[in-house]
């Protein structure tokens, strides 16, 4: 193998050979920071398994850190200031390019331990949001997806196409909406509420749609714009009143009464009847199967000018810092993405979709691990036994084309302050309310947008 730097870990041999010189190393061990978000008690102690796992491989210890993730970026610039930066951060993508740039993150550890583990393995979508001129950021280790979740079986009985489109939603609403007793859709429109954002980013996304460029923000087109507001309030139309969110959304649909919502895939286990505090009610019996069974879900949707379509992603990362013992921390990451993955993605696996399928060897060695993992709470079963493989596949596949403003553009800092300062919620939902027609709220929105930097 060429040895592209110093870290030695680069030289290692896989399988028997990489654990003789691992153990042979022990004598020199060294033990290394990792700071997490994943702070509940459960994810926590598999992560402390994973960090156990590693030093009976390797020798070094690893002491896992927790760090409440809305003080993340506070506490990384604090210690890169004082020099005391951890070894490995878990973060959100958020950080990935700011911190890369501010030199808080180990550029070239990163892109060395992708091209050992095998740029090709990787999904492009999470690969692509930390991608750099001379390499990448951090290094993706999960991801999810939006879903946009359908009942299956009414549109089979109904023989209506996926709903991959807007077309095809817009035809599933009028075949299947039926208030009270079903709703086509379950639209968030509660301004104040960051679901409404992330569904809003989705469809926008979906008909290519975005307000910043590489040199900040770009006026939104108006015909393309105006095809996301018209379909908005498509979907609007076909919901219930009132202020809706995830809330709704999630109760009206596991009551049988909505035929499409969008949502996290973290109503995965929900759905199938594995947690008590939010059971599926459309049967008398709370932990059924029975609407898991007819559901299915689409991750990447289009819009009439972007055929290609695009999924809505939220990844995270490992990211090996500039304090970092550079040679144990890229060795630590690269066990947790390649030995230990599995562990790693068990920390929740309903929402820690893998961004390595598999491996150079074994393409679909993670995928179908994954897919092994137990999720729930009152009740554990594995993803497999709850959905069918084409369904597994839609689930990872999303990360492929994984998109977010801002993200290609250099501009994910810029897209964040447009879409928390909400303004895109309050004028689409005046559209939808009629104080205005289209074309004067494309207006009002590139007017409001244009103030934010």
């Amino acid at each position: 193998m060429t040895i592209k730097k110093t870290h030695a870990w680069r030289a290692l041999m896989s399988g028997t050979a990489t654990a003789m010189v691992f153990l042979a190393a022990s004598a020199s061990a060294d033990s290394i920071r990792f700071w997490t978000t994943e702070e509940q008690p459960e994810r926590l102690a598999k992560q402390q398994e994973l960090a156990a796992q590693f030093e009976d491989a390797s020798g070094h210890s690893v002491e896992v850190i927790p760090v409440t993730e809305s003080d993340l970026g506070t506490r990384a610039t604090a210690a890169f200031a004082a020099g005391d930066l951890p070894d490995v951060i878990y973060h959100t993508l958020q950080y990935a390019l700011p911190w890369a740039e501010a030199g808080i993150l180990d550029i070239d550890a990163a892109t060395d331990i992708i091209e050992d583990l095998g740029e090709d393995t990787f999904a492009p979508g999470a690969l692509n949001m930390a991608a750099m001129e001379d390499g990448f950021a951090s290094v993706p280790v999960d991801g999810w997806t939006q879903m946009l979740v359908y009942r299956k079986d009414l549109f089979d009985e109904a023989g209506l196409d996926a709903p991959t489109s807007y077309e095809a939603v817009e035809a599933a609403i009028e075949a299947l909406h039926n208030p009270p007793e079903m709703f086509g859709f379950v639209a968030a429109t509660k301004v104040d509420e960051n679901f409404m954002s992330q569904v809003l980013e989705h469809v926008f996304l979906a008909n290519g749609v975005s307000p910043v460029g590489a040199d900040g923000f770009q006026p939104l087109d108006e015909a393309a714009t105006t095809e996301v507001l018209e379909f908005y309030k498509a979907i609007t139309e076909a919901s219930p009143p009132g202020e809706l969110y995830w809330q709704q959304s999630r109760e009206l649909y596991f009551a049988g009464k909505a035929a499409m919502i969008i949502w996290s895939p973290f109503i995965l286990d929900e759905l199938a009847g594995l947690r008590d505090s939010n059971p599926p009610t459309i049967t008398g019996d709370p932990t059924s199967t029975e609407l898991a069974s007819k559901t299915g879900i689409v991750t990447n949707f289009s819009g009439p000018s972007n055929p290609d379509g695009a999924a809505w992603a939220d990844i995270r990362y490992f990211g090996v810092t500039s304090d970092a013992n550079t040679d144990v921390a890229m060795e630590f990451v690269n066990f947790s993405m390649e030995d230990g993955y599995l562990q790693t993605l068990s920390i929740a696996p309903e929402g820690k979709f893998p961004v390595r399928k598999g491996t150079a060897e074994n393409a679909s060695e993670f995928a179908e691990g994954w897919a092994k993992l137990d999720v729930g709470v009152d009740r554990k079963a594995p993803l497999a036994d709850l959905y069918s493989q084409e369904m597994i596949d839609e689930i990872v596949g999303g990360l492929n084309v994984a998109q977010r403003w801002g993200v290609a553009e250099g501009q994910l800092s810029l897209a964040s302050k447009l879409v928390n300062s909400q303004v895109i919620n309050r004028l689409v939902r005046e559209y939808m309310d009629g104080e205005r027609d289209a074309s004067a709220t494309v207006a009002a929105l590139n007017e409001e947008l244009a103030k934010i930097n």
